[in-house]
């Protein structure tokens, strides 16, 4: 028997299902999400928990007239199978296939693209305020999940809605999780759902609503939910105070009910909030029962036909060796404290929290609020180490500059995932934090060359009296022994590890394998190379450079980074500020957002390679 999927290749197609039948579909796309991500890697906890919403969002709503935008957007394949990407889905974040993330280059039923969260309420008033200006009438949906609202853009979003527009519908997604369990004030409201004497009308209005859309099925399930929690007053009061009317909460797997309930809220002429409870991973055992794992995974990661897990790389990941030598030097040092932005397992801290529970601050998905706290922190004699992807870290910019280089303050940046982000794509590559990093003074900014001298740089930075950030690479390293005990570091001094005089390779961290080879290759022609670790991105060990460049040829860069203003940019500039005429030839990324894919195709596809390196060298080398 036909799937009802596999005659999907619009949301006019689903439209033509009756109900019942959107039940099968649901497993069927259960199905498919597991069969496909189990060969592609990507968000599968994230995604089983929203076919049900985004099945009833379709079968009601009209896309691409109406729009949907989700927050962060990773929760969009329901999305993609049922808006004319089926027959493509099983290139999911592979190379020129589908993004796994909202892309409005891809397809006009993206109507805003994502992949940080705490945007999408802002995009959608946007969307519902220009749909105001212009006259018309279609309908604006958010989808945001609970990790959601501990993001200060989402709050900065609700306090202008009811001033701005009279129609906008938001869904709050409420899973308890975002990559990890969510943590605050906000979290512990949503969680704690319960009956409050004082605002008993708002809650009886709420349960008129829910027995009139979906019965009393739908009832007892809000009644089991105001059982299972207890504490603080019914949410309404929140949202009705941003001038929200409220609904729910809602079972967010009863599709029946779902139809409904956006039968009612699309002829709504004021914004509404719908609550709905959801269970991450739903319909997939391995996913619930480990749902910081489940959240988003690497190609082959599981067996879709056993449920299993299948082993993976044995070497620790940078991650790992972060929160291993974090729990040390914390050992060693009363005054170092570890703080997050919702990302424990995504940093490695879930081998800190353990340890040093009230030494542990994990703030929600407030990147900003991270770096000026431990600003705070510092500024009252402790370590903070402040763990952010670099792509996460871009939000937090100004608090940078303003709150702890202008002030010096000893806050240490780890910036994960600094470089190419491969199956992710552009939303998530750390290319640029070295552009604007380096412009700031007072901070020192480095990334090591293996997982040994990246404790070393971690022990050097909790000596350092002022400002200091480390980038580091996604997953696992060259697999380096680490030594006993970590040694400092010089700040500002590289090492030479291959001496050569012709052509001079400064690369930076992962990039030096390639200067390696680069240098291999250059050597069998007879040319010889030196190739240089620098450590330091600032300050430069300008002293180590000029020493090789008197006698070179030509000098190369290499950076897992974009060129604009990146590494190479700042050899340029001391050599041009010294009047020094070497020719440079710089090996990164080019100035264009780069798309997902695996990591050696598109190095390989943008000249990141040791190929690429001697074509940019050859002109300018003499041979003897």
């Amino acid at each position: 028997m036909a799937r009802y999927l596999d005659l999907i290749d619009s949301p006019a197609d689903l439209r033509k299902l009756k109900v019942d039948q959107l039940l099968t579909l649901a497993q069927e796309i259960r199905d498919e999400l597991i069969n496909t991500v189990a060969k592609t890697g990507g968000h599968i906890g994230p995604n089983l928990g929203v076919v049900e919403l985004t099945i009833a969002w379709h079968y009601i709503f009209n896309s691409p007239a109406d729009s949907l935008v989700m927050d962060v957007s990773h929760q969009c394949y329901i999305h993609k199978l049922l808006t004319g990407r089926r027959s493509r889905f099983s290139t999911i974040r592979q190379a020129d296939g589908l993004c796994g993330f909202m892309s409005r280059a891809e397809s006009e039923h993206d109507h805003f693209g994502a992949g940080h969260a705490g945007t999408a309420l802002s995009a959608a008033l946007g969307l519902a305020v220009a749909r105001d200006l212009r006259g018309g009438s279609e309908n604006v949906t958010a989808l945001c999940g609970d990790g959601a609202f501990t993001c200060g853009v989402t709050f900065e979003a609700m306090n202008n809605v009811a001033d701005d527009t009279k129609r906008l519908i938001v869904i709050l997604n409420d899973n308890e999780w975002s990559i990890d369990k969510n943590v605050g004030a906000i979290a512990n409201y949503f969680n704690k759902i319960v009956t409050n004497p004082m605002y008993a009308h708002l809650h009886e209005s709420a349960e008129r609503f829910v027995a009139r859309i979906g019965g009393s099925k739908a009832v007892k399930f809000v009644h089991k939910v105001e059982e299972g929690l207890k504490g603080l007053a019914w949410p309404s009061t929140l949202f009705e105070e941003f001038g929200f009317t409220y609904y729910g909460p809602m079972d967010g797997h009863d599709l029946p009910t779902l139809i409904k309930t956006f039968e009612f809220l699309k002829e709504q002429k004021h914004p509404v909030m719908l609550h709905v409870i959801t269970k991450k991973g739903k319909g997939f055992d391995l996913a619930m029962e480990k749902t910081k794992k489940f959240h988003g995974v690497g190609p082959n990661a599981y067996s879709a036909e056993t449920g299993q897990i299948i082993p993976s790389d044995s070497r620790p990941s940078y991650s790992e060796i972060f929160g291993d030598t974090l729990v040390k030097l914390a050992t060693e040092n009363e005054n170092v404290l570890a703080v997050t932005g919702a990302m424990p397992s995504g940093t490695g801290l879930e081998r800190f929290q353990p340890k040093f529970p009230n030494r542990y601050f994990d703030v929600g998905i407030a990147e900003e609020h991270a770096v000026v706290f431990s600003a705070g922190l510092a500024a009252k004699g402790f370590k903070p180490f402040c763990a952010i992807y670099s792509t996460f870290m871009q939000r937090a910019m100004d608090a940078i500059m303003h709150d702890i280089c202008l002030q010096n303050l000893p806050v240490v940046l780890c910036m994960d995932r600094g470089g190419l982000s491969p199956d992710d794509g552009p939303t998530h590559h750390g290319l640029f934090d070295i552009s604007y990093l380096r412009a700031f003074p007072n901070l020192v900014h480095s990334q090591p060359k293996d997982e040994d001298e990246f404790v070393d740089m971690l022990y050097t930075a909790s000596l350092h009296p002022g400002p200091f950030a480390i980038r580091y690479p996604r997953g696992s390293g060259l697999g380096t022994p680490i030594k006993e005990k970590p040694q400092v570091l010089p700040i500002g001094k590289g090492e030479v590890l291959r001496h050569g005089r012709q052509v001079v390779f400064i690369a930076l961290g992962a990039m030096l394998p390639i200067a390696m080879q680069a240098a291999e290759l250059w050597e069998k022609e007879g040319v010889s190379c030196a190739v240089i670790n620098p450590r330091f991105i600032k300050p430069l060990d300008m002293d180590l450079i000029l020493k090789y460049a008197k006698d070179a040829d030509v000098i190369c860069t290499l950076e897992d980074h974009a060129l604009k203003g990146g590494f190479g940019s700042a050899v340029l500039e001391e050599f041009s500020d010294r009047g020094l005429s070497v020719p440079i030839a710089r090996v990164g990324w080019p100035d264009v957002f780069i798309e997902h894919g695996n990591l050696e195709t598109l190095r390989k596809k943008y000249g990141l390679t040791a190929a690429a390196a001697i074509l940019k060298t050859r002109p300018f080398v003499r041979k003897k």
